[in-house]
């Protein structure tokens, strides 16, 4: 059975990072100081890097989803990455700055100057989706202007309204 979810991969991926960085509590670190990081990679080379990552005995994580793409003569089940140019780390502080010499490897995802940690559950919830839902459309959920939308965040979270407006990031909603 085929299931659709909408996420918006960096979305969500930007989701991750400020969770973390919103938490005052300090990060959940293992015994050996390690704590995830998410790569930002060459385009298509999420699998290439986690390979050799792999290869390096670096615990990595590239969230693969099974997506079957048309051909004009053939269609074909093939793995695609679930985040577009990211694979996740799992490393200390001193291993951090060895990443980056790592071919395919472009940079971390940085918060407020520094590489952004992302707590272990975050990554155990990724994990867990992906173990679930198999098959799983991802794609770009565009709004537009008298469209139907549900608060997810907030003082108003649940309620549902009309989409008056739409400028940037920002919406305006007007509540039924």
């Amino acid at each position: 059975m085929s299931r659709n979810f909408y996420v918006y991969s960096l979305q969500l991926l930007t989701t991750l990072v400020n969770d973390v960085t919103e938490d005052k509590r300090s990060y959940a670190m293992t015994d050996n100081n390690e704590q995830w990081f998410a790569l930002h990679t060459k385009p298509r080379w999420e699998k290439k890097v986690a390979k050799l990552l792999d290869e390096q005995g670096i615990e990595n994580y590239c969230p693969i989803n099974k997506v079957t793409r048309q051909w004009s003569d053939r269609k074909k089940v093939v793995l695609e990455p679930v985040f577009k140019s990211y694979v996740f780390v799992k490393i200390g502080t001193m291993q951090k700055w060895e990443l980056k010499k790592i071919n395919g490897v472009l940079n971390f995802v940085y918060w407020l100057g520094k590489p952004a940690p992302i707590r272990e559950e975050e990554i155990l919830t990724i994990r867990k989706f992906l173990n679930e839902f198999q098959d799983v459309e991802i794609t770009k959920l565009s709004l537009e202007v008298n469209s139907q939308v549900r608060i997810k965040k907030g003082v108003l979270m649940n309620y549902q309204g009309i989409l008056v407006e739409l400028i940037g990031s920002r919406a305006k909603v007007r509540i039924e």
